[in-house]
């Protein structure tokens, strides 16, 4: 596995346990989200902004990629923020999925330019 141009350590995981994450990464929405939360953590009305769908598809999306232990959730008052969860054993091969999907540059500047937070009072 490459990082950076850095070769890590990484183990060998369960078949189970890989094509779990493939198929869950099978979806687009849910790749799109993981390739976005590589380069920032969000909120689910930042992801909404990218989307242009509703909160529940949104979290459910996100409970999904939660119960497989691929995202980590920080609560800040009353939102919650989502982030990769690096502690996880299938965060090797999250990473080597994502390098070679295309950065979300486009989205992400978009949550910025709109700064949808603002509006859902993250």
């Amino acid at each position: 596995m490459r990082n950076g141009g850095n070769v890590l350590l990484h183990s060998i995981v369960e078949l189970e346990k890989a094509a779990n994450v493939l198929k869950l990464l099978g979806d687009k929405t849910r790749l799109t989200m993981m390739a976005i939360l590589k380069q920032r953590e969000c909120c689910v009305c930042e992801f909404q902004e990218v989307f242009d769908t509703s909160q529940p598809s949104i979290s459910q999306h996100l409970r999904k990629l939660k119960d497989a232990g691929l995202v980590k959730e920080e609560r800040r008052g009353q939102w919650i923020y989502y982030s990769l969860n690096q502690q996880n054993e299938l965060y090797g091969l999250l990473l080597d999925i994502l390098e070679n999907v295309s950065d979300q540059r486009d989205k992400i500047k978009l949550i910025e330019k709109s700064n949808p937070t603002l509006r859902c009072g993250c």
